[in-house]
């Protein structure tokens, strides 16, 4: 091997998934390969893009031998677009690696004693799961490599799809998306082609110029469907695409539309106008209804969704007394979902939006048990919220990515609850508080949860017992 930085590794053999989606192999000076675009089993020349004094990062530019764990991606886009890296990978293998990087995180950077790992739960749907998905308008779309060798002169940039990372005014125009159920691909596709013939111009990030910005699409399991496009600036046309969706798409419940010309595309502080149907959709789950709105945070697979809340409800082994908090209760599903077992629920989320939510959607329950506050974790949940609300006989909480902030931490210790339920998206930012946490608590069950196939990302429930 050169020393030079971007140098090619020859004929090695890829041996675990990592963090992130990447694969590792290891390079013959002992150092660990970060691999982008393969799977354990293969055997691969590596193309290094990084070097440092641990590790490299890389990708494959040649295989000499492909791993028996290799599917067929279903996705033409795949490579391209970064929603689904593990489509190459069988969704047997997804699950065992999931599994194994959660036991890695709880045990490598937690160092705590755990239990055997429950089995992962899978997902019956791995392709169509997601009830919501974005998608942007582009006026200068991302172009493949192949677009590019054949050097003709590309006229159709406009695209409407997925941002490609690390470029972040560049899309992939998706042609059809195996993430949302129809008729998802129809309507962006309709949308698109509609655009085109009316000569409604496309987005430019860069320039801040261009009528069509974004577009969200949510499915119901009730059978509902709620459509949200994104305007830069007023137009004629506007009325002209909307009157087309509602007419070429009566399946639409919800059509709903905004002005937004500011320089990011986040909906919250947006006014959204309803162009036709109501302005919400409905899930159900064990016969409890949640209210979405435009704004409205709820788990994207709704059938994993309640397989997660059971979870965390089995693990609390609630017997009818118990006074429960909810810590960060977004719109207060998991709140609700354990309402009818316990005595009381208290619920804290920092997004008012969520709150108000949270509080429609029990009063339509007929959930009279629940109570919602709204605020900065860490700074509300302090000595004079527990004076008021009592102290918990447990804990159920579901972080953000970060995880818990270190004084909510503090705070559980100090009330110690007798069961605490932690519910993480990230293994790596949970086996970082169970650690701070061991001294007095011990994790007696983990059970991971696949709310993602094709992806890395898994979500993860441990149950904590006082010592």
């Amino acid at each position: 091997m050169s020393k030079k930085k971007n140098i090619i590794i020859e004929n090695v053999s890829v041996i675990d998934a990592g963090a992130k989606g990447k694969s590792v192999a290891k390079a013959p000076d002992g150092r660990v390969i970060f691999v982008t675009n393969a799977v354990p089993g293969d055997v691969v020349d590596v193309q290094t893009t990084k070097k440092k004094s641990a590790y490299y990062e890389g990708f494959a530019v040649k295989f000499h031998q492909l791993s028996a764990e290799r599917t067929t991606p279903v996705c033409s886009h795949f490579g391209y677009c970064g929603g689904c890296k593990w489509q190459d990978l069988a969704y047997e293998r997804q699950l065992f690696y999931k599994q194994k990087e959660v036991e890695n995180n709880l045990v490598r950077l937690g160092r705590i004693a755990i239990p055997e790992l429950m089995p992962i739960i899978g997902s019956d749907d791995i392709y169509f799961y997601r009830n919501k998905i974005e998608f942007s308008f582009s006026d200068m779309r991302w172009l493949t490599p192949e677009e590019i060798k054949r050097a003709d002169e590309i006229t159709d940039r406009n695209g409407l799809g997925f941002h490609i990372a690390g470029a972040w005014d560049k899309v992939l125009d998706i042609k059809k998306c195996y993430l949302q159920a129809d008729p998802s691909n129809a309507i962006r596709l309709e949308i698109k082609r509609f655009a085109l013939e009316n000569e409604m111009s496309f987005y430019s990030p860069r320039m801040q110029q261009g009528l069509l910005r974004s577009m969200m699409i949510r499915l119901s399991s009730t059978g509902e469907l709620m459509v949200v496009i994104q305007f830069f600036s007023e137009d004629e046309k506007i009325e002209l695409l909307l009157a087309h969706l509602a007419n070429h798409f009566p399946e639409i419940t919800s059509l709903q539309y905004c002005i937004n010309s500011k320089g990011n595309d986040a909906l919250y502080d947006q006014d959204i106008i309803c162009y036709k149907g109501k302005d919400c959709i409905y899930e159900e789950m064990e016969g409890l209804r949640f209210k979405i709105n435009a704004k409205s945070f709820y788990q994207t697979n709704s059938k994993q969704a309640q397989r997660l809340y059971e979870v965390a409800r089995n693990f609390a082994d609630l017997k009818g007394d118990e006074l429960v908090y909810d810590l960060y209760t977004g719109t207060g599903t998991i709140a609700q979902f354990v309402a009818k077992r316990a005595k009381r629920v208290v619920g804290v989320e920092a997004v008012p939006e969520a709150i108000a939510d949270a509080k429609a959607n029990a009063a339509a329950n007929g959930i009279d048990n629940v109570s919602f506050y709204v605020g900065d974790m860490k700074n509300v949940f302090n000595e004079a919220f527990i004076a008021a609300n009592g102290v918990p006989d447990v804990i159920i909480t579901d972080p953000p990515r970060d995880g818990m902030h270190k004084d909510v931490v503090a705070q559980i210790l100090r009330i110690a609850p007798a069961k605490v339920v932690y519910v993480s998206c990230n293994s790596a930012t949970q086996a970082r508080d169970l650690a701070l946490m061991d001294e007095q608590y011990k994790v007696t069950k983990v059970q991971p949860v696949d709310m993602f196939p094709q992806t890395y990302h898994v979500e993860n429930v441990v149950l904590l017992e006082k010592r």
